[in-house]
């Protein structure tokens, strides 16, 4: 009963609710398009929801991210764990996993080894690259998302088949605009996002003839919409999906250990190496230098305009600057 809704389309039926059922998806962020994305999957009956996100609420998200409430931001709650809860709430047969970390080459690979579809909640190309590579080297399908201010992207990547996202770049110039810069509208997301999820859905349930082989784009307050025969910019040259490849953004030399998060005035910073640190330890030593807050995942700690917190994978957050500089100085302040 359920989902007998989703059965009564011809296309899924209860074969395809079955192929659902069976299915692993990993959402790459739990941002805007990240949570809009896993709250449709879930409500769709996918077997296993994997999340994977560095951050958590605030008070910003609450314009566009559908999962989160107010209680969220207080408690400094990562949005990991809040998406989780919020989640289990809405269906409870559904497994979900959260991982309150950094996407990147180490921490991204040890997840996909099951996984049906990647889906794109993320902010960022860095991210998206490692992504493509992961995709393209264990033949994973991954869907591409993007918004920003009344501007939105979709397309769906199958390896073998269309242009990797290094493939497109090359071909399609992207406008550098952020949410920071010129800000972002709620149905973009939601567009988007159901593009998205549409699309995934086309995947786990192998209809494979009716996925869209062209870039869309649209601008919901210019109305304008687009889609584009995008083919010919493969290239059997590429180094993450032609002849010869050497995934480059797998490479250790190509992660970026510190970076500004879109639309924060915060510097994220990574150890050299990843590993758990000891929250009580770290909380216990810089209540002697200042007021802290600590919550199971995180400790912050203000340093004069500058909040700095840190999670137990070992990162940290520098809020109130974008200069790389000053933030690893106030990082190394504290962790030495």
């Amino acid at each position: 009963m359920r989902y007998s809704r989703q059965e009564l389309f011809t296309p899924i039926g209860k074969e395809g609710q079955k192929k659902i059922r069976d299915k692993h998806v990993l959402v790459v962020g739990a941002g805007a398009l990240g949570s809009a994305n896993a709250e449709m999957l879930v409500r769709a009956g996918i077997g296993k929801l994997t999340i994977v996100d560095r951050d958590y609420v605030d008070w910003t998200n609450l314009q566009r991210q559908q999962l989160y409430k107010e209680e969220n931001v207080v408690e400094q709650l990562p949005k990991a764990v809040a998406a989780e809860r919020r989640l289990r709430e809405i269906n409870s047969e559904v497994e979900i996993v959260p991982h309150v970390m950094d996407a990147d080459r180490e921490t991204l690979e040890p997840l996909v080894g099951d996984v049906s579809v990647i889906v794109d909640g993320t902010d960022n190309f860095d991210i998206r690259f490692i992504v493509n590579d992961l995709a393209q080297k264990h033949n994973i399908p991954w869907v591409f998302g993007s918004c920003v201010g009344s501007y939105g992207m979709n397309f769906t990547f199958i390896p073998g088949k269309t242009p990797c996202l290094q493939c497109l770049l090359k071909t399609i110039p992207m406008s550098g605009m952020t949410c920071d810069t010129v800000g972002i509208l709620s149905p973009v997301v939601q567009i988007v996002s159901s593009y998205q999820v549409a699309e995934t859905l086309k995947i786990l349930t192998e209809n494979d003839e009716a996925i869209r082989d062209t870039l869309l784009t649209f601008d919901v307050w210019q109305n304008d919409f687009f889609t584009m025969k995008v083919q010919n910019a493969k290239s059997n040259d590429c180094h993450s999906c032609g002849k010869v490849r050497t995934y480059p953004y797998l490479r250790y030399e190509n992660a970026t250990k510190a970076e500004v998060l879109c639309g924060r005035n915060t510097v994220q910073i990574r150890p050299k190496t990843i590993g758990e640190i000891n929250l009580d330890e770290l909380y216990n030593k810089l209540t002697k230098l200042g007021k802290c807050e600590r919550n199971p995942y995180l400790v912050s700690i203000m340093d004069g305009d500058l909040k700095v917190v840190f999670f137990y994978d070992g990162r940290a957050f520098i809020h109130g600057t974008n200069d790389m500089i000053k933030a690893k100085s106030v990082y190394y302040k504290y962790i030495g």
